[in-house]
């Protein structure tokens, strides 16, 4: 005989039957999304597809457009998953790093890792993508400008510490870190052209920006 703790502690078998549903729709959506970060890179947001994801991933037609419904669904997710990317690979390892000059030092070395790698097969997904949608007002452009706002905040965030330590030089935070987005920006085009060179380009201008407060006297 089964105790009643025993019963309220194991899931009726339609349950495990409806978790394990769940569960194979929450992989199928990773597999579809891993593919559409890669393809959204390349082509941007409008080259998706549900036939060509199909196509990529192995999966059926019918079977992604019931995952995601719309096309416009899909390029939400598509942009919420090459974020979680990008904050696990470049800001999250960051963290780990002193606040301050230092912290800007690793977030800077890790966006070069992740373009130079890169990350998704386009390189910077943002750069492919924002674009194509900063004049087409909609969901998407919302979702890739708070992203795009989110890294830049980040960056003024540090730079603000840093001077209110006075480990560097008195700059505008806001300025100092649209600048350095936009380096990277441009970065990003130079290594997607095979231009290696725009690596030490990139520090040096960190360094600049980096720079310690002038002796006093």
């Amino acid at each position: 005989m089964v105790s009643s703790l025993e019963a309220r502690e194991s899931p009726p078998p339609a349950d495990r039957g409806a978790d394990k549903r769940l569960l194979r729709g929450a992989r199928s959506r990773q597999v579809v999304l891993d593919k559409a970060v890669d393809i959204a890179s390349l082509e941007g947001l409008g080259g998706l597809s549900f036939g060509g994801l199909a196509v990529e991933s192995g999966m059926s037609k019918a079977g992604i457009q019931t995952l995601f419904g719309s096309k416009e669904t899909l390029q939400l997710a598509t942009v919420d998953h090459a974020r979680t990317m990008f904050v696990d690979f470049v800001t999250r390892p960051s963290l780990a790093v002193e606040r301050g000059a230092d912290r800007v030092r690793a977030l800077i070395e890790r966006w070069i890792v992740y373009a130079e790698r890169p990350l998704f097969a386009g390189g910077c997904f943002q750069a492919a993508n924002l674009a194509d949608f900063d004049s087409r007002p909609g969901p998407v452009r919302d979702a890739l400008a708070r992203n795009q706002q989110a890294w830049i905040d980040t960056l003024s965030a540090e730079l603000a510490h840093a001077v209110a330590e006075h480990e560097i030089a008195a700059l505008d935070p806001d300025l100092a870190a649209f600048q350095l987005d936009a380096v990277l920006r441009s970065a990003n085009t130079a290594l997607q052209l095979g231009d290696r060179t725009v690596i030490d380009k990139i520090r040096r201008i960190v360094d600049g920006i980096l720079a310690p407060p002038a002796p006093a006297g």
